[in-house]
């Protein structure tokens, strides 16, 4: 177990919550089961992915890394590229893990110290909203007060779209964008998880942050075709990123509002659920 669990992260003793009686309809097998992510386009937007790394299997179907040039201007280059970090790797090899047959877009705005410009970040969620993919990990924010009302727009803009942002809390007690947004599904860590278990979340009882997963002292995909030991909220995300890629895959109708309805339902901490 880490010293220190990140900010925002949800205790080890959570409280239970009750389901509504109207929302019973909604179970594990008529959410999930069957479900492997087919057909759905989920955009990591990060440090690259390591598309030859076992944990990604070649996964990666596409790659986006967007430039910003004088006056603002935005081009997007197509080809393929390699994980500047390594963080990118880890929470792809999350997704695919938990939703086998979606489609990974890598979405490359961090550098090889995991910084990088709002204005890169912006230009590369822009895309994928316009782009319509229909699951977005956003495991990175900022927390500069001068691009709220642009990330505000993009978070409204994927919401009209349909397009779900799984966004990770930062590790920090601070605010940061667009994580603490309503319209987004936001995750931190939750202690007392288990990492063994790709389908176990919870519903916090005192948001912002709505849900918890596995995120500390985790086993995650690395650079170099290896693996570290790790904790943060950014490995949080992404397992609730694979779970919404399961449940689009088999209701790609679905309204993001919905998809946050039925991960609410379905907690495991919400009592009445059916067994996953």
């Amino acid at each position: 177990m880490a010293d220190i669990r990140p900010a925002w992260s949800l205790p080890g003793e959570i409280a239970q919550l009750q389901r509504p009686p109207l929302l019973d309809a909604i179970t594990w097998e008529r959410a999930f089961g069957g479900s492997s992510g087919a057909g759905v386009r989920v955009a990591i937007i990060d440090s690259g992915v390591d598309n030859q790394h076992p944990a990604v299997a070649g996964a990666v179907r596409e790659w986006v890394e967007p430039v910003v040039g004088d006056g603002e201007s935005v081009t997007y280059r197509t080809d393929p590229h390699e994980d500047l970090f390594g963080h990118g790797t880890a929470c792809a090899g999350i997704i695919h893990r938990i939703a086998p047959e979606a489609e990974l877009v890598s979405v490359r705005v961090l550098g090889p110290t995991l910084g990088g410009k709002g204005t890169v970040f912006a230009a590369g969620l822009r895309w994928a909203v316009e782009n319509g993919v229909h699951v977005a990990n956003l495991s990175l924010g900022t927390t500069k007060k001068d691009y709220f009302a642009l990330f505000h727009e993009l978070v409204d803009a994927a919401y009209y779209r349909g397009t779900v942002l799984v966004t990770a809390a930062n590790n920090m007690p601070v605010v940061s964008f667009p994580s603490l947004y309503g319209a987004v599904v936001s995750a931190a860590c939750y202690e007392g998880a288990r990492s063994d278990d790709p389908l176990e979340f919870y519903s916090n009882p005192a948001p912002p942050v709505e849900f918890g997963a596995p995120g500390i002292d985790v086993r995650v995909a690395w650079a170099g075709g290896g693996s570290i030991t790790a904790t943060g909220n950014s490995f949080a995300a992404p397992h609730i990123t694979g779970i919404v890629a399961l449940l689009r895959s088999k209701h790609p109708d679905l309204a993001p509002f919905e998809v946050k309805t039925v991960l609410r339902t379905l907690a495991r901490n919400v009592t009445g659920r059916s067994p996953g």
